[in-house]
């Protein structure tokens, strides 16, 4: 069993350590632990059976110093205002790494998406919508999707705020569907984001992509194209990928030792990121418990589904061989799995460098609808790989500058650019 984080607490403590590291003013720092702006709310929905059943969303606006406050929301049984408040913090430090003219933002409802209909999953993001959209726009606040929420549901997110405003807003939501003001790439961004950092890191590490294996826990988008981006882009093989199974709630990992065929997986997968482990087994794939993943001997870790996932007891069975974990979670490795592995010399990509892919299309998203004119989805991926490409070598120089672990060099970015923001907006 994985222990429980709180994510928010953890958020804190990195800030602190590295606020202490930058000689941070502690006025300054103090600003910088909490959130400007929260909102809790009810949000009432008329299920399929003509009952009432009440949900409760959130909405966090961290930081809005370098532009309008962005985030997804989370569709999650296990959200809380903690991890809603502790993502929108590392959506600021994100969108500041990626050197992207935003701020940082998050939003939730406590709820297993799956366990909806059609009918009442929309019911229930335009209720979100009916309770915060006073209080989101294109230059206030732009949510996206997350675990649980898909570009349908941000298309109905962006309708409803639409008919409420009394105007086309396509700009107010991202992660759209195409066709309905999304960008193409959108789907492989967050994912190929993450490879185009483990390529960088690679040649850094002087490793050889076509020789390394590699082992992901989840089966969501963003894992599905990080494996596809690591084998077809890169060359390397993938050994294993866990995933939640939503028959039997509970995780799997499905492994191939010889290297998994990423697109048949992803064939045989839900929307929810759910593989098939009957098809699965059918063709040869040995099905393991959830935990499994974490212990293979391979070269590189992807944790890409949820935090606290390395922490100090699950790091003890990581294999001495990984010499690379690119973090496409948020928030997946705890501060005493950090300990452990910079003990240890494993090359971090941390978080929110790592996963900063999905935010960047997102901005070339709004973009695009700011323009009213859109992009092919190779000039997507060129300007994305461009974008990534900067913030992993500008993250990679203040480590090696200040001879500090890449984590602590990432937030020493990022913090840098929002308190500068701050000192030139007058707010210090």
């Amino acid at each position: 069993m994985t222990e429980m984080i709180n994510a928010f607490k953890m958020a804190q403590s990195q800030f602190d350590h590295v606020a202490s590291l930058l000689n941070l003013d502690p006025q300054v720092a103090e600003m910088l632990r909490w959130p400007t702006r929260e909102y809790k709310f009810m949000i009432p929905v008329r299920m399929d059976d003509g009952t009432m059943r009440v949900f409760f969303g959130y909405r966090v606006q961290h930081n809005d110093a370098r532009g309008p406050a962005k985030g997804g929301i989370r569709f999650h049984p296990a959200e809380t205002l903690d991890t809603v408040r502790a993502l929108a913090m590392w959506m600021t430090w994100k969108t500041a790494v990626a050197d992207i003219p935003l701020g940082g933002g998050k939003g939730g409802v406590p709820v297993d998406s799956a366990s909806l209909t059609v009918g009442e999953k929309e019911r229930l993001c335009r209720g979100w919508i009916d309770q915060m959209w006073r209080n989101i726009g294109p230059r206030q606040d732009v949510p996206a999707p997350d675990v649980g929420t898909t570009p349908q549901m941000m298309g109905w997110m962006m309708d409803e705020y639409s008919k409420l405003v009394g105007q086309y807003t396509p700009g107010v939501i991202t992660g759209k569907p195409v066709g309905g003001g999304g960008s193409l790439g959108r789907t492989e961004a967050t994912g190929f984001g993450v490879i185009y950092t483990v390529r960088e890191a690679m040649r850094h590490l002087k490793m050889d992509p076509a020789k390394s294996l590699a082992a992901l826990q989840g089966f969501g988008n963003v894992s599905q194209y990080a494996a596809l981006g690591f084998t077809e882009l890169l060359g390397g093989k993938v050994v294993c990928v866990s995933y939640w199974d939503r028959e039997d709630r509970a995780p799997y990992t499905v492994t191939k030792l010889d290297g998994v065929n990423v697109r048949f997986l992803m064939s045989i997968t839900d929307i929810y990121g759910s593989i098939d482990k009957d098809k699965a087994s059918a063709e040869g794939y040995t099905i393991e418990d959830g935990d499994a993943w974490i212990s293979k001997d391979v070269d590189v870790l992807i944790p890409g589904a949820l935090e606290g996932q390395i922490n100090a007891e699950t790091v003890k069975r990581v294999s001495s061989r990984v010499r690379l974990v690119a973090e496409g979670a948020n928030g997946p490795t705890t501060p005493e799995a950090d300990a452990v592995f910079k003990q240890n010399g494993v090359f971090i990509i941390p978080d929110f460098l790592c996963n900063a892919g999905g935010v960047t299309v997102s901005y070339f998203e709004s973009v695009q609808n700011d323009m009213n004119y859109y992009w092919t989805k190779d000039e997507v991926l060129q300007r994305l790989d461009t974008k990534i490409t900067q913030a992993f070598n500008s993250v990679l120089e203040m480590s090696e500058g200040q001879k500090v672990y890449m984590r602590d060099a990432a937030y020493m970015v990022a913090i840098d650019r929002v308190v500068k923001a701050m000192e030139l907006r007058g707010w210090l």
